[in-house]
């Protein structure tokens, strides 16, 4: 049963994901690059591939695109002259937030158009129970 319950789940999450990127105006390897940066500072081109799990070359593109646009910068790396730490721009932020903002103006409107009181309330703790969850597969 469980088998499943997660399979379900997977098409579920996929489809919503899906969905809501409908109202993005950037790609989502932009917007991904810009979001780390934006919650963890610095990256290195290498590291934002890692997390990412793309190859150097796809992040490289996306970051040459990001500063090419004025999302991000660079400056050499403190401790090793051969690389850059990246760093998200005001104008990145700015377009980042415009960004999550549009999603979530996005899913809400969805939320609010479809769901009763009651469902919403239910999706709320549905939402607790998946941090649990993804908190759980990434080991924490």
């Amino acid at each position: 049963m469980n088998d499943a319950l997660a399979e379900e789940l997977r098409h579920a999450i996929g489809d919503l994901v899906r969905a809501a990127r409908v109202a993005d105006t950037m790609s989502a390897g932009e917007a991904a690059i810009l979001g780390y940066l934006d919650r963890d500072g610095p990256h290195t081109t290498a590291e934002l591939a890692h997390r990412r799990n793309v190859t150097h070359q796809s992040a490289a593109k996306t970051v040459k695109d990001l500063v090419g646009a004025n999302l991000v910068r660079t400056e050499p790396h403190p401790d090793d002259g051969r690389k850059h730490l990246l760093y998200i721009t005001d104008t990145g932020r700015a377009r980042l937030r415009r960004e999550r903002t549009q999603r979530a103006t996005s899913l809400d409107s969805a939320i609010s158009d479809t769901l009763t009181p009651d469902e919403q309330q239910q999706l709320r703790d549905c939402v607790r129970l998946l941090t649990r969850i993804t908190a759980h597969m990434n080991g924490r």
